[in-house]
């Protein structure tokens, strides 16, 4: 499955994008704010990563900018079965903060999960990066008044994370806000 927004394609990842997405993947400043990804990022873990066999109904995409030289992969998005139901995951490299790369990819999957048939999405951030939770809002999430101590590989340790739900069925349209 792929997608395409204004700027992004959006991919699977494949077994030669091993180098890109650990260029982009290998900063603490990234893993720190991730659950799952380890810290040292090593290059085997990109090609773990990669060669993962895809999950037609939580599909992952590697966040991709097309130029003149080929797509440069600036990040990853997709959705996983979590505690409370699908949950959305994603992270932009350093070198693309800023741009509203998140938002723009977060924009695709949320249509991508629609056309899925999956009802309520959740995710979160962690309190120390709220510029998810600006990215969240943006995409029409919204606060659920708690928050949880989740695991971060990449820090080693708990952290207390924010969480947010969007309710796919009852949305008339948040997503469309500006970036």
């Amino acid at each position: 499955m792929f997608h395409v927004t204004e700027r992004l394609l959006m991919r699977p990842a494949w077994p030669e994008d091993a180098d890109a997405l650990f260029g982009g993947i290998a900063d603490q400043g990234v893993v720190r704010n991730l659950a799952s990804a380890p810290w040292p990022y090593l290059p085997e873990h990109a090609r773990d990563f990669v060669c993962r066999e895809p999950v037609a109904l939580y599909p992952k995409f590697l966040i991709t900018k097309p130029g003149p030289d080929g797509s440069e992969v600036i990040g990853c998005i997709g959705i996983d079965p979590g505690e409370g139901g699908t949950e959305l995951g994603y992270w932009i490299a350093r070198s693309a903060w800023g741009q509203g790369f998140a938002t723009e990819a977060g924009r695709g999957m949320l249509e991508v999960v629609r056309l899925l048939g999956h009802g309520t999405i959740s995710a979160g951030h962690f309190v120390d990066n709220p510029a998810s939770g600006r990215v969240l809002r943006k995409l029409g999430f919204v606060p659920t008044g708690k928050a949880a101590m989740r695991h971060s590989c990449g820090r080693g340790e708990e952290a207390e994370c924010v969480m947010y739900r969007l309710d796919l069925e009852a949305e008339t349209g948040p997503n469309l806000q500006a970036a």
